[in-house]
């Protein structure tokens, strides 16, 4: 299950890579993609912010970038693509719902993930199947102190959730 973390030099967050591999590792076991590869980027805001005007044409931070490999169903061996999250965004949401910054970077991974394999939130309906994933990957994806909790079987893949952001 390989999750590569890489992260921007000088970050003042701390946030260990080797627990974000060990997350993106359980949600790809979960969504069994368990030999898929993902490369995550933690960075800060106007790494993101560059990434973002570059690629989406929006000239400002986000919390989030997905970028996948291929548009298409993902090859369960293969490349999924890159997650990119911002610490600086992620720490100031992660103030605004009160809970630790671990904890948003694990609920971030999740949707990005989610994006990589073709689940997206533009229509009501896709937004409702894309939260209730995200909730599962992010309760089967524990952190080191909270216990873990045994998988249920993947939803499939409905047909709108296919379509690309």
């Amino acid at each position: 299950m390989p999750t590569l973390v890489t992260r921007k030099r000088n970050l003042k967050h701390d946030v260990p890579a080797r627990l974000v591999a060990s997350l993106g590792n359980a949600m790809l076991a979960t969504l069994e993609l368990p030999s898929a590869e993902l490369s995550v980027l933690l960075t800060d805001d106007a790494e993101i912010h560059r990434l973002n005007r570059e690629h989406r044409q929006k000239d400002k931070p986000t919390d989030v970038l997905a970028f996948a490999m291929d548009e298409s169903v993902p090859d369960p061996a293969g490349i999924l693509g890159d997650v990119v999250i911002s610490l600086d965004t992620a720490e100031r949401q992660a103030r605004s719902r009160k809970r630790p910054l671990v904890e948003e970077v694990r609920f971030l991974l999740a949707h990005g993930v989610l994006h990589l394999i073709g689940y997206d939130h533009a229509e009501p309906e896709e937004k409702r199947e894309m939260v209730t994933m995200t909730k599962k990957l992010v309760r089967l994806a524990p952190l080191p102190d909270a216990p873990p909790r045994r998988p249920k079987s993947p939803r499939k893949l409905s047909k709108s959730s296919k379509k690309r952001r």
